[in-house]
């Protein structure tokens, strides 16, 4: 695979470099953001590896500049960088994937092995274009979301969330299928992420509905189903 590594740190770029070569991948390296965004912008790679604390243009802001004009090609953050706020920031930019610095790479491997997985599976997939519960609808060739037939702004982590729990309706996901399923992040299971997320979501599609859609099920985790009852 064609892989595209914008980062500054010379000895994290040579063990890269070294371990991801050594598995056939073609290596491309970028030193600071706005060469990175360059390359990302002029060639197709099949997955980029992005850190966060990178010169002249920082990788947050290179990772939304990508994901405005390349919507479909993986992107997996690598920082330093592992809080919560941090992580879901990422996320928000559009990043598919993250892990904090140091890590195995091993377990690097693994996470571009899913990550490309996913994205072949995507393109293969035959299932309906379209998911609804009740009177909300996401329709996902033009990646929106109506309620009553009234547009709802979405994140792109937001989106997906909202595709898993629609295409899985009326069964009770934990948060680490969550997890596995629309991040493919095996995070601990004392992470909130899911509970951040879960909590956006409700402020977009239920405030206000008396037709409440996402619930908690205690001890359990959530599911998507109609009822005229409070989310807990």
């Amino acid at each position: 695979m064609k892989l595209l590594l914008i980062e500054d740190e010379p000895s994290v770029i040579s063990l890269i470099q070294r371990s991801l070569s050594a598995s056939g991948h073609e290596i491309t390296v970028a030193m600071d953001g706005q060469s990175g965004l360059h390359m990302a912008l002029q060639h197709d790679f099949d997955l980029i590896l992005l850190d966060l604390m990178i010169p002249v243009m920082n990788g947050m802001e290179v990772c939304r500049k990508i994901r405005s004009t390349k919507s479909s090609v993986p992107i997996l953050m690598l920082t330093a960088l592992g809080t919560t706020e941090n992580i879901v920031s990422g996320l928000d930019a559009g990043a598919d994937d993250y892990m904090t610095k140091p890590f195995k790479l091993a377990e690097l491997e693994a996470r571009i092995r899913t990550l490309t997985r996913r994205g072949k599976d995507q393109e293969k997939e035959k299932s309906s274009d379209v998911l609804r519960i009740g009177n909300l609808i996401l329709d996902k060739i033009t990646k929106t979301v109506t309620r009553d037939s009234v547009p709802i702004d979405m994140t792109a982590t937001e989106f997906r969330l909202l595709e898993f729990l629609l295409t899985n309706q009326n069964r009770v996901l934990n948060r680490m299928e969550i997890l596995e399923n629309v991040w493919d992040i095996n995070f601990n299971l004392g992470t909130n992420v899911v509970d951040v997320y879960i909590n956006y979501l409700r402020k977009k599609i239920d405030k206000n509905q008396p037709v409440k859609l996402i619930h908690t099920v205690f001890g359990m985790g959530y599911v998507m189903r109609l009822t005229y009852e409070d989310p807990k």
